[in-house]
């Protein structure tokens, strides 16, 4: 068996480290995105209704925002994700 394909200790400890890092940042980030995301589009809805056809563009840009922040932070969470496994 060739000593190439076989982890040392220190390797497989290294890559549980950092699996077990990169899925909490990860998870974290992704619920933050996701925190805001709700948040922007309850604050949206909340404009809209308040101020009608007056402040929709506004609250539609709102809503808009913050899905686009929603999805770039499950973007980031999933590469972090990704890199903490060691692809």
């Amino acid at each position: 068996m060739p000593i190439q394909n076989q982890e040392s200790g220190i390797t497989s400890g290294v890559k549980f480290v950092t699996s077990t890092v990169g899925n909490t940042v990860g998870g974290l980030t992704n619920t933050v995105g996701g925190i805001v995301g709700a948040a922007g589009r309850g604050v949206s809805e909340t404009l809209e209704g308040a101020t009608g056809s007056a402040g929709r563009p506004v609250a539609r840009g709102l809503a808009d925002a913050a899905n686009g922040i929603e999805d770039g932070a499950g973007k980031i969470a999933g590469g972090v994700k990704r890199a903490g496994e060691g692809k």
